[in-house]
């Protein structure tokens, strides 16, 4: 699954639509960053996103699965970095989750 192409790029994109104060940049890549003094998104932009991000998962692939979990949180590295670790993460978490 191309990740970043049909899920987060179109996400992304409706959210700059839907929020315009959000302050998201037209121009989005793999090193967009979701979390940290470079970002331009807030908390709300950041939940909503993760929650469309879920939903257009189970839509597309018929798998459910938890982005935000004590396992995602407590690496060292976070997968809500940029949305290329997004990306990533959501691979990996489609590839161990037979369903």
């Amino acid at each position: 699954m191309q990740v970043l192409e049909s899920i987060l790029y179109p996400l992304v994109n409706d959210l700059r639509e839907s929020t315009p104060s959000s302050g998201l940049s037209s121009k989005v890549s793999p090193d967009t960053p979701l979390l940290g003094p470079s970002s331009t998104w807030d908390s709300i932009d950041l939940v909503n996103f993760i929650i469309a991000v879920e939903e257009r998962i189970e839509k597309e692939t018929g798998k459910r699965i938890t982005l935000v979990s004590e396992a995602a949180l407590s690496r060292t590295r976070s997968p809500f970095r940029t949305l290329g670790t997004l990306a990533g993460y959501i691979e990996e978490l489609c590839r161990s989750d037979p369903a």
